[in-house]
């Protein structure tokens, strides 16, 4: 007996962008494990290189991460010297997180990661700029559908 067409695995969106993003990750690895960084890491990293300081809450919102997900990494990070957390003086609930020189340092060896991935995957710049706009769209629309049922 066959299941119907949306109930096959290759006609799931939610599958297609799983795999795609395990398998993009993956491509990441061995250019990160050179900077001694993981994917969530370098996330992090790009936010506080655009940004350098953020608290933990603008960090979570920006990565779409909890802060039970977050604060271990963080921690880590602070441990291997990448950046500092500390309480905010306006708002002790709040950590703030800052980049150390070592943090800073990795943000010009990795600026080649970009088009590294794109040559490997084939894809012309044009071509992932425009899945790139069509992703964040579905993100949004689904972020925003997921916050209204939670209301």
């Amino acid at each position: 007996m066959n299941p119907p067409s949306e109930q096959k695995l290759e006609n799931q969106l939610c599958f297609a962008l799983y795999a795609c993003s395990r398998e993009i990750t993956r491509m990441y690895h061995p250019m990160l494990e050179e900077l001694g960084l993981t994917y969530p890491q370098y996330l992090v990293l790009l936010v506080l290189w655009e940004k350098d300081e953020s608290t933990v809450k603008e960090l979570g919102e920006r990565l779409f991460l909890d802060s039970g997900t977050l604060t271990p990494m963080l921690k880590r990070m602070e441990a291997s010297g990448l950046l500092k957390r500390t309480r905010s003086s306006r708002d002790e609930r709040s950590v703030v997180i800052t980049l150390t020189d070592k943090g800073r340092a990795l943000e010009q060896p990795s600026t080649c990661i970009p088009a590294q991935l794109m040559a490997r995957a084939g894809g012309t710049e044009e071509q992932v700029g425009d899945l790139l706009e069509r992703v964040k769209q579905l993100l949004a629309a689904v972020n925003h559908a997921n916050r209204n049922s939670e209301e």
